[in-house]
């Protein structure tokens, strides 16, 4: 029998109660490849971790690199590990051939015999590196520049998995899928508990909102968050400030009342003639300052300084002024939230949801609320794994959530 390439590997954690384990055992087989326990020491206690060693075999070299490459996502690192290899940039918005494209998990990278943490974890980005700082960060294909070094391949690369929450920690009870079947006052009560959390660690909190927040009447309540400061930044579209727009100078969203819920006459053109209001002042900042805009959602960010990033989209009406109708403009406006955030909140909103889960690193608690499950399992499937769905209606749950934290809201 030929002899098989193999590489002995070594994997570290809570290993048979988050599943990885078997994970990496049944990527290795769906792949064609074999697998041999070296060894394996089982953690003494729910605190201990467990360590395993393994021999991964392949048909051939290149056989061999896809299953690394495919485990590598679980923890596994090489028991020998070599430098990562490194290739510069050919010219300016281009990554190297073969470059090493990233997660949204913690990620280290090898660098002069040395792990180093690479910074600011963000799935289909590279990895660039400055050896001669020792450091690593990852960087969007658009920002990369002639002559930078980024890692190639999967070598020199480790990765940190999120387990699976052990008991008696937060969203334990919400680790099945996506469902409408779930308990709402408690969901409401873990998340109003997981608000508080981040704030009370100063920890920044990013809503992600959709125009239904609008047509449900549910923006006062997001107002509420706002004001309590449980809102560190909003991210939306055009639609989503328009109609909360119009609802504050017409009293419509989409030309339908919001306080009677049937369309008004003429009420069709609300929408156009709050853009134009805007257009005209300069802005929405501006309108809050000439007195044009004095209620709504928009106008609480304005007045409590929270500062929220609208990105454009081919379909939008104007726009409004403080829309930013480059795409990729609009990732480096929203991309530093990102990366300081300590909780997402998504709200009925797919295509801004799965942009900024894009963004997130893993670690980040994300909530997606949508009356289509569709939507959160897209989130799931485009890589943002860690969102925890809410099947429910946008209206019912902010209005319970701000209920919540609003009982236990102190103003300093």
């Amino acid at each position: 029998m030929p002899h098989r390439p193999y590489e002995d590997v070594r994997v570290e954690g809570h290993l048979i109660d988050s599943g990885i384990m078997s994970q990496i055992m049944d990527t290795i087989v769906a792949l064609d490849g074999e697998f041999e326990t070296l060894s394996f020491e089982v953690g003494r206690t729910n605190e201990d971790a467990s360590v395993a060693e393994m021999r991964v075999k392949g048909r051939d070299q290149e056989h061999l690199e896809e299953l690394l490459g495919s485990v590598q996502l679980f923890g596994v690192v090489p028991l020998h590990p070599d430098d990562a290899v490194l290739a510069p940039v050919p010219c300016d918005g281009v990554f190297p051939e073969g470059f090493y494209s990233t997660t949204n998990l913690e990620t280290a990278v090898r660098i002069g015999g040395l792990w180093v943490r690479v910074e600011n974890p963000e799935m289909d980005l590279g990895i660039r590196v400055d050896p001669t700082t020792g450091t690593a960060e990852t960087i969007p294909m658009a920002d990369t520049r002639e002559g930078e070094l980024f890692v190639v391949g999967h070598g020199g690369l480790r990765v940190q998995p999120i387990e699976r929450p052990r008991a008696g920690q937060a969203f334990e009870f919400m680790n099945s899928a996506v469902s409408s079947e779930k308990p709402k006052a408690q969901v409401v009560a873990e998340i109003a508990r997981m608000l508080r959390e981040v704030r009370a660690a100063g920890k920044e909190v990013i809503a992600v909102v959709g125009p239904a927040v609008v047509h449900t009447g549910a923006a006062g309540h997001l107002a509420r968050l706002v004001e309590m400061g449980y809102v560190s930044v909003l991210f939306g579209g055009n639609a989503v400030a328009t109609h909360d727009i119009e609802s504050a100078i017409y009293g419509t969203s989409l030309g339908v009342s919001i306080s009677e819920g049937i369309p008004k006459v003429g009420g069709h053109e609300h929408h156009l003639r709050a853009i134009n209001t805007i257009r005209r002042v300069g802005g929405i900042r501006q309108a809050v300052e000439q007195g044009v805009l004095t209620e709504g959602l928009m106008y609480t960010l304005v007045k409590t300084g929270t500062p929220y990033v609208l990105a454009g989209s081919i379909r939008d009406d104007g726009p409004l002024p403080d829309v930013i109708t480059d795409a990729v403009d609009a990732q480096r406006a929203m991309r530093p939230y990102c990366r300081t955030a300590g909780a997402c909140i998504m709200l009925s909103t797919m295509l801004h949801s799965i942009a900024t889960g894009n963004m997130l690193p893993a670690a980040v608690t994300t909530v997606c609320v949508d009356i289509n499950p569709a939507v959160v399992t897209k989130l799931s499937d485009r890589g943002s794994f860690q969102t925890i769905g809410i099947v429910t209606d946008v209206g019912l749950f902010l209005g319970q959530v701000a209920d919540d934290l609003a009982s236990t809201y102190h103003p300093e």
